[in-house]
């Protein structure tokens, strides 16, 4: 009886051998598990370059050239990244209907996910921008009087204070900001297309960005009122006031001449 005590097992045995068990299951998971994934991942990324390849040589290779070097008919792609990309091919500016002192902005030609893979393969030409998150385009959370006083700052010179847009020189403009999706905007301030200056986030950072968005969003939302009551393209009092001066005064003074002409009439008569 003694021999058969001696040889019965502690208590806490197989609590220690389960932990031992989930420690090696979990030593194997850790070795091989982020391999698999990240093999996975490159498969996947390599397989949408090389879709976007495809794309490339169909919509965008006679301007871009055959490996994105650029010709005279249209700039590099090496380097400009996947935000320039998604810009510019979810506006639908590209590819190019035709030439002329800018692209406008019409119905894309792409669904996303093939602009995801066009930009998967430019992106692969050279570093670039990438396509921001939710994240960071959303206006939850911003400073909508921040991003006010940035964008009347650095962008209304062109884009008006509201964003209404306005005309530049040789044929060019500055598009309406008004029910542009906010990650456009977002890309368009990271890649300063056509025109515009770029804004990395050396000079405007990812808050700044995300403050612009929400001042856009405010005062171009139907629930925005505007106390002054015409708003003459969103310009601002001065030319409120111009215009209440020029047509005002020009509409006292036709009255006055309409009444000392009648006046001269009838003390003739």
């Amino acid at each position: 009886m003694k021999k058969l005590s001696a040889r019965r097992r502690h208590p806490l045995a197989a609590v220690v051998v389960l932990l031992f068990a989930l420690a090696v299951t979990g030593g194997l998971y850790a070795a091989f598990a982020p391999a698999d994934t990240a093999k996975a991942d490159d498969s996947a990324q390599s397989l949408a370059i090389e879709e976007g390849k495809k794309l490339y040589s169909v919509g965008c290779a006679s301007c871009h050239g055959t490996g994105g070097q650029g010709t005279t008919d249209g700039p590099s792609l090496v380097g400009v990244g996947a935000a320039a990309v998604d810009f510019q091919v979810a506006t639908g500016r590209m590819p190019l209907q035709q030439q002329g002192a800018q692209a406008p902005r019409k119905k894309a030609i792409y669904s996303q996910a093939e602009i995801d893979q066009l930009a998967a393969y430019i992106a692969s030409l050279g570093a670039g921008p990438s396509q921001p998150t939710k994240s960071q385009y959303s206006p939850e959370g911003a400073d909508i009087a921040k991003g006010g006083e940035l964008f009347r700052t650095n962008c209304a010179q062109c884009h008006n204070f509201t964003g209404k847009g306005g005309a530049l020189s040789n044929g060019k403009y500055a598009p309406s900001l008004e029910g542009v999706n906010p990650k456009h905007i977002y890309e368009a301030m990271q890649t300063g297309p056509q025109n515009m200056p770029s804004f990395p986030d050396t000079t405007l950072s990812e808050k700044n960005k995300k403050d612009i968005i929400a001042y856009l969003d405010t005062v171009n939302s139907d629930k925005t009122k505007s106390p002054g009551g015409l708003e003459l393209g969103g310009l601002g009092p001065v030319s409120e006031g111009l215009f209440a001066w020029i047509f005002g005064l020009g509409a006292m003074i036709a009255v006055a001449i309409w009444v000392a002409a009648h006046t001269a009439k009838a003390k003739k008569s």
